[in-house]
Parts: structure tokens; C-alpha cells; sequence
């Protein structure tokens, strides 16, 4: 297994989706062959007293999470512009403290936005939460126990950069670009 400096595993990815009232979290494991998750689940910071605590409680779990389970990757949800710049900004603040704690815990970090997300899941960039748990539920045959969908989000975040890094997007027999794919496949091209 592939370990960094710091002895975390590359082959173990944390998926977040950021909130500051629930945010969701996804760990997968990459072997080369297959991807199973390990946890899957949400952090309630809603009765938390202000947002303050709440940043706190999130770059704490984060590094919580990466150090039980040694995670070398994030894998994190890009905030999306919204019409209510006051929820983007508390949303862009998870996310900063959610790479920061992962930063210092010696994790590689990766953005990506959330249509970018569901269409690696779905194949549909404009799908919905609902469409994206049904299929990262059959994708990882994993059934999700939270009833919140910003644990399946977080999965999807995570699974994301499977289908995105090179190495392991070719282990599950994705191909970068056709240039690779017709290298790698020369009987599937007509003469």
C-alpha cells in the first residue's frame, strides 16, 4: 500500500460534503481491483452555541477521521454560487477548515464541484441528492444509514476522485483520454 511521509494511506480517500449545520462524510478504500467505504455518516453541528465552535468541532473531527482511518486523501465539495451569499460564505468557511485540518494532518487535497460529483455517480451533472445516493448506494453496494443526504454526498465526493486520478480511474478500467483508451483497446478500432 502506498503510505506517505506522514504514514497515511493513498489508497484511503475522506469525501466531505461542507455544512456548518451537518456536514457529511465518506471514507473509501481503493485497492486497484475495488472500492469499499468504510464509514459513512454526518456530523451534527446544529446545537453547537455559535460558528465559532462549530469550525472548531469540524477541523477536529476531520483530523479525527484521517488519523483512526489514515486516510492520505480528501476528496471535498466545492461550494456552488447560491443566491444567498450569506450561506455561501458559511459554506466556503467549512470548507477552508475541513482542508485546513486535512493540511495538517499531511492529507492530499482535491476540490471538486458538485456537478462534476454527480456526474462521476450518475452520469448526469444535474442530478438530484436523491438520485445521487440511489446510485452510489448500488455503485459501492453499500447501503447508507443515515437518513441525511449529505453522507451519500460526501461518498460521492470521495468516489469522485476514483473516476478522476488516473491511476485508479485505470485500475477500474477508465482511461484518461480516447488517445489512451484506443491504445490501450486497438480491436475496438474499425478499418
Amino acid at each position: 500500500m502506498p503510505l506517505d511521509f506522514m504514514g497515511l494511506d493513498k489508497k484511503r480517500i475522506l469525501g466531505i460534503d461542507p455544512g456548518t449545520q451537518i456536514l457529511g462524510y465518506g471514507i473509501l478504500e481503493h485497492d486497484g481491483s475495488r472500492t469499499r467505504v468504510l464509514d459513512c455518516n454526518v456530523m451534527r453541528l446544529a446545537k453547537l452555541p455559535d460558528d465559532s465552535s462549530k469550525l472548531r468541532e469540524i477541523f477536529l473531527q476531520v483530523q479525527e477521521l484521517i488519523e483512526a482511518y489514515q486516510t492520505g486523501i480528501l476528496s471535498i465539495e466545492l461550494p456552488f454560487y447560491g443566491k444567498n451569499p450569506q450561506s455561501m460564505l458559511k459554506l466556503g468557511r467549512a470548507q477552508g477548515v475541513a482542508i485546513a485540518a486535512a493540511i495538517v494532518m499531511g492529507a492530499e487535497i482535491h476540490e471538486f464541484s458538485a456537478k462534476k460529483i454527480k456526474k462521476s455517480v450518475t452520469g448526469n451533472g444535474n442530478a438530484s441528492k436523491e438520485q445521487v445516493a440511489e446510485m452510489i448506494s448500488r455503485l459501492l453496494q453499500y447501503q447508507i444509514e443515515s437518513s441525511y443526504l449529505d453522507a451519500s454526498d460526501a461518498l460521492a465526493a470521495a468516489y469522485c476522485f476514483t473516476c478522476q486520478n488516473p491511476v485508479t480511474a485505470a485500475s477500474q478500467g477508465r482511461t484518461g483520454s480516447w488517445k489512451q483508451f484506443l491504445s490501450s483497446h486497438p480491436d475496438r478500432i474499425l478499418k
